[in-house]
């Protein structure tokens, strides 16, 4: 809260407010026993809480209404603050006014009718056509291992298959007939998801030339997927294959399995992809889980129109 006010200064009368915040500070600090480090945030929190409360002339908490609680957060988040900091502000009011409450110091509590701000779930990234293109070139398909790798990559991009899933296909689960591959995803669920003309060539080329040399009787149990060992792949083996890649192809973003997973659904729906059937394609039991997508290509369309928009 700062350097307290002298006594012998008239002007520095403490109000109402000053004695209630000084009062449930010392609550925190005695009672609860919190750290120097949380009194501090606490403090912190407080002096903004006072500042604007004064500015609108509430000198005592116990007059405080819920209309001005969030006129308060509103501000904060006016100020840049983000909504995890909104929140936790909103957390300290929230107690302050209950430990009134509790006191007989205020007859109610104003932030009970407030909703915490909501923390904006951050978007994945997601790799653009060309930069999956470059991924994609970089394993030296001259080798074994290297036909292997380049399989790999295009189902990940082709199915938007998770890691896990990936992992543990069988080779009866890629049905070429039908362009489809069998996955089974979270809870043993099985779906259904095409798979394009590029990735079901790579996959057969991975059969015929590679996986007849890594297999060994009784331990592949028809994995699909193979290590040089002849057993399944472990994720964090692909992980590091992608990671691998990627650094090769010069991407400086972050990448991993799942980002092949966030291309794959953004870039069906920037090319006009139903939500319902790319939530199928994923294996998303509720579409909100989906939806994240749709805010990604609310992005991609806004850089479009700054792009090409002659007012943009």
């Amino acid at each position: 809260m700062g350097t307290r006010p002298s006594p012998s200064d008239p002007a520095a009368t403490l109000t109402p407010l000053d004695r209630q915040l000084r009062r449930y500070l010392d609550f925190l600090r005695l009672e609860k026993s919190l750290s120097k480090h949380s009194i501090a945030s606490y403090s912190f929190d407080f002096a903004k809480y006072r500042s604007f409360l004064l500015t609108h002339e509430v000198s005592d908490a116990a007059a405080v209404t819920d209309a001005q609680v969030q006129q308060f957060i509103t501000s904060l988040h006016r100020r840049g603050l983000s909504a995890r900091s909104s929140a936790r502000a909103l957390s300290a009011i929230r107690g302050f006014h209950r430990f009134l409450l509790g006191e007989g110091l205020a007859k109610d509590d104003p932030t009970q009718i407030i909703d915490s701000p909501k923390r904006t779930r951050p978007l994945p990234d997601v790799l653009t056509i060309a930069e999956v293109d470059a991924i994609l070139l970089q394993p030296d398909v001259t080798h074994r291992l290297g036909i292997r790798d380049r399989a790999i990559l295009e189902t990940l991009y082709a199915t938007g298959v998770r890691v896990s899933e990936l992992v543990n296909l069988h080779q009866g689960d890629v049905l070429f007939e039908e362009e489809l591959v069998r996955v089974f995803g979270k809870g043993s669920k099985e779906r259904l998801v095409p798979i394009g003309g590029s990735a079901r060539k790579w996959i057969r080329e991975y059969q015929k030339n590679t996986r007849v040399h890594l297999r060994k009787t009784g331990r592949s149990q028809d994995v699909l997927f193979l290590n040089t060992r002849g057993t399944k792949l472990t994720r964090m083996s692909v992980w590091k294959m992608i990671v691998t890649y990627a650094r090769r192809a010069g991407i400086t973003k972050e990448v991993h399995p799942h980002t092949f997973r966030h291309s794959f659904a953004t870039h069906l729906l920037e090319g006009g992809a139903d939500l319902r059937a790319v939530q199928e394609m994923l294996g998303h039991a509720d579409i909100s889980t989906t939806q994240i997508y749709t805010h990604i290509d609310r992005e991609y369309l806004k850089e479009v129109h700054r792009t090409f928009h002659p007012r943009g």
